[in-house]
């Protein structure tokens, strides 16, 4: 399994991919995030209501994050649980390893704990269309689109 600690500390948001019991999916965007080991990821729910209850119905999860400028990232899938405040020892343990990322900003309601089973890079269309691409052509363009 990939090194998802070191992958993942390149990312400045990841992607986390829920379905209700109907089937329905949801996709939203998560500001802290922790990646313990290979094969655990932490998620801070600090705004996601829809994310939460999706958990609560159907535990497989997806979660993804991509370098924006290299534009090569991971996809992480797996079983979530939800750890609550009122577990109050676990909860207040796994929250303070947010503590540098969050600085006080946000009240962490829940941490979304993500067991990993299954891991794959993220790739542009261009690495696969036109395999001579390298990460500075794509970092150039993308400075360039970003007016950088």
């Amino acid at each position: 399994m990939v090194n998802l600690e070191k992958q993942f500390e390149k990312f400045v948001l990841c992607w986390l991919a829920t379905v209700s019991k109907e089937g329905v999916p949801n996709v939203s965007p998560k500001e802290l995030f922790i990646c313990p080991s290979a094969n655990e990821i932490w998620i801070a729910n600090i705004a996601s209501p829809q994310s939460v209850r999706n958990i609560r119905e159907n535990p497989r999860v997806c979660v993804s994050g991509i370098d924006i400028w290299t534009q090569k990232g991971w996809q992480a899938k797996g079983t979530a649980t939800l750890v609550l405040p009122s577990a109050t020892m676990a909860f207040e343990n796994l929250s303070s390893r947010f503590e540098d990322k969050n600085q006080a900003r946000f009240k962490i309601k829940q941490i979304i704990k993500i067991s990993v089973e299954q891991t794959k890079q993220i790739l542009a269309p261009s690495y696969l269309f036109y395999p001579a691409t390298t990460e500075k052509e794509q970092i150039k363009k993308a400075k360039e689109q970003y007016a950088f």
